[in-house]
């Protein structure tokens, strides 16, 4: 039954085969699967920076491996146990049923391919964090189910941190979902062909988190313009347009890093390229921007028009993803020069040789002319319908490998910005899977509503992010969706997710602002919604907040190198910081960004004043009043609407107030 094979144990019975691995330290690979294994489908584990330090032990009935604060225990029947360095159970397979199926079930879909389960126990007060971002608004996940498939604003990163003490990573990109319930986890793949899973345990979830950058990748450093203030509206229609909203913000003296031209600012959808209809001398407009400290982003998608000049040849070269029925249709979409919407496809990414075409239409249309910052929308890629299992990648099936989409978009990126010489990477996307972080992605939470509620779930979704391992992070400040410029409670909404977003890792306004004009048309665009459009009572709240971050940039980019050098997001729930104090764990509304600052956003409106528990082990102190308040305890916190509730940790010397 019992193989001992590199750093790991090889179990087998009743035609399944399940392969346990040292993975870096203190973690554990295990793979299974029936008769036998794979090693070229996609995932996200990279080959670990530090061997390991396994010993493996195999007995009669019995085997066992251990890697640093991990042990696994197999034992005669092939039921898997984890255990922690004290020998205390962190998780451990369950049968679904005393005879059959037992812990891992494959049913078959055909020609190979398998409706896959793998279940876990349940334990009473376990709490789960991570998962990628979604809209439910739920902090601890325990309860929940999860859908594992891209869609705007549901981003799925199948790795999760528990309060018990582990990591596990979902290492398969397939569609399927992740079940919570207090009778059991249960991860489903729709179609796949094997399982493959990887566990850390660590040293508090800091270290957790740590294992899972050394096990996934690290992010880089984030270039220094990334720091600031970032702005954006839908859409600078034009060039002068442009120029104009970024020459304000310079006469009025206010800070700007960067500004960003939004889509249909190309020819066709797929072209890649400016208009020089609306957009006649970019190199010039890129080289003035420089000039006052501002780098210009660009809108990039991943779908290609049929009237774009590059369709026939990517067809042809089989670079767009293809469907197992029907043409290689995926959306239907605006394009200009027609007023019905066409047809489009998207690229495939997962084939190398199409992210080279890609990037060299980028390289040649945009980075030439000193573009540097891209924005990767749409990139879950945003199907219509939403079939996942009718498209057929280079890399396989798309109920197998189509979560990983995302990811490999980033990486033609990435690769192609380090080929040029180009070291300071950032893409801005709207979906990421696991590893998305080694190619310098910056996740954003997606088209999302322009309210209070909106702004309590972005809370929890960005500190959920930050346990899936994503470091960069931000919203659109104010909501994407609507936003009043005349209404008193969108301005406060505003001030206050302007509160917010001064203390996410990257800080950038943008929306769809009101009126609307010429919705799903290439002439579309929204209101204004710069700091000066909401009126002369809002405009210095917003003006004191772009210069608090500009005090801030120094601190920020400490948390960044840190997230670089360790995995540790700069925004993160408190009980990171705080594991031994219960009541961190409970704290969903409020964080810690870096290890001094804890954030207390107000999200309720004509609210001046909410409650905050501080953790136990420091003293807090308001930087407003002076006022030292005692760790472990819950305080009442002033908020009026010119003061963003914050506290600092006694000793710290952040500079909250100018």
């Amino acid at each position: 039954m019992f193989n001992e094979i590199e750093d790991g144990i090889e179990w087998r019975g009743s035609h399944q085969v399940v392969r346990a691995q040292a993975w870096g330290p203190d973690g554990i690979r295990v793979r299974a699967g029936l008769s036998v294994l794979r090693e070229d489908l996609p995932g996200a584990l990279v080959e670990p920076r530090v061997p390991a330090t396994a010993t493996v032990t195999v007995e009669a009935d019995r085997a066992v491996l251990a890697n640093g604060a991990l042990t696994l225990e197999i034992d005669h029947a092939g039921m898997l146990r984890f255990l922690d360095a004290s020998g205390d159970e962190l998780l451990a397979e369950e049968r679904a049923h005393f005879w059959w199926p037992g812990p891992r079930a494959y049913s078959s879909t055909g020609h190979g391919y398998y409706r896959i389960e793998q279940r876990f126990r349940a334990y009473d007060g376990e709490k789960l964090f991570g998962l990628g971002q979604h809209t439910h608004g739920l902090f601890d996940q325990k309860g929940a189910v999860v859908d594992l498939v891209q869609r705007n604003a549901e981003v799925t990163i199948p790795f999760m941190v528990s309060s018990r003490g582990y990591g596990l990573l979902w290492n398969s990109p397939a569609t399927g979902r992740v079940e919570l319930a207090g009778n059991g986890t249960r991860w489903v793949s729709d179609s796949a062909r094997q399982i493959d899973y990887w566990v850390t345990a660590g040293d508090g979830p800091a270290g957790i988190m740590s294992n899972y950058a050394d096990a996934t990748g690290h992010a880089p450093e984030l270039p220094e313009f990334a720091s600031g203030f970032w702005q954006c509206r839908l859409r600078y229609k034009t060039q002068d347009e442009l120029m104009e909203v970024a020459r304000e913000y310079k006469r009025r003296g206010l800070p700007l890093s960067v500004i960003v031209s939004d889509f249909f600012h190309w020819t066709h959808l797929g072209d890649w390229k400016f208009d020089p209809a609306e957009w006649p001398d970019p190199k010039a407009m890129v080289d003035e921007l420089r000039e006052m400290g501002v780098e210009l982003m660009v809108s990039v998608w991943p779908s290609v028009s049929p009237l774009s000049e590059n369709y026939d040849e990517m067809l042809a070269r089989g670079y767009l993803v293809a469907t197992e029925q029907g043409p290689p249709v995926h959306a239907d979409w605006a394009d200009k020069g027609v007023d019905a919407h066409v047809q489009v496809s998207f690229y495939d990414p997962t084939n190398p040789d199409a992210r080279a075409f890609v990037w060299d239409r980028v390289r040649r249309n945009y980075l030439d002319l000193g573009i540097r910052v891209w924005w990767l929308d749409a990139c879950e890629p945003e199907l219509k319908p939403g079939h996942p299992e009718n498209l057929r990648y280079h890399a396989g099936p798309g109920t197998e490998v189509g979560n990983i989409y995302p990811a490999e978009h980033a990486r033609g990126f990435h690769e192609g910005m380090l080929a040029a010489g180009e070291p300071d990477v950032i893409t801005l996307c709207r979906s990421a899977w696991a590893g998305s972080q080694r190619h310098g992605a910056a996740l954003w939470s997606g088209d999302i509503p322009a309210t209070f509620d909106s702004l309590r779930t972005q809370i929890r979704a960005g500190l959920n992010v930050a346990m899936s391992g994503i470091p960069w992070w931000t919203t659109d400040i104010g909501g994407f969706h609507g936003g009043d410029q005349e209404s008193p409670e969108y301005r406060e909404l505003l001030v206050r997710w302007f509160q917010y977003g001064v203390f996410c890792p990257l800080f950038r306004l943008h929306g769809f602002r009101e009126p609307f004009v010429d919705a799903l048309h290439p002439d579309m665009s929204g209101g204004p919604n710069e700091v000066w459009s909401y009126g002369e009572e809002v405009y210095p709240l917003l003006r004191d907040m772009l210069f608090l971050r500009e005090r801030l940039r120094p601190y920020v980019m400490e948390q960044m190198r840190a997230a670089h050098e360790r995995g540790l997001p700069p925004m993160r729930p408190l009980f990171v910081d705080f594991p031994d104090d219960p009541r961190a764990w409970e704290a969903e509304d409020a964080f810690l960004f870096g290890p001094d600052v804890l954030v207390a956003p107000v999200t309720e409106f004509g609210a001046r004043s909410r409650r905050v528990y501080l953790p136990e082990g420091s003293t807090w102190v308001d930087p407003w009043s002076g006022a030292v308040h005692a760790g472990g305890t819950e305080i009442m916190l002033d908020a009026p609407l010119d003061r963003v509730p914050v506290l600092v940790r006694g000793g710290a010397d952040v500079p909250i107030v100018g």
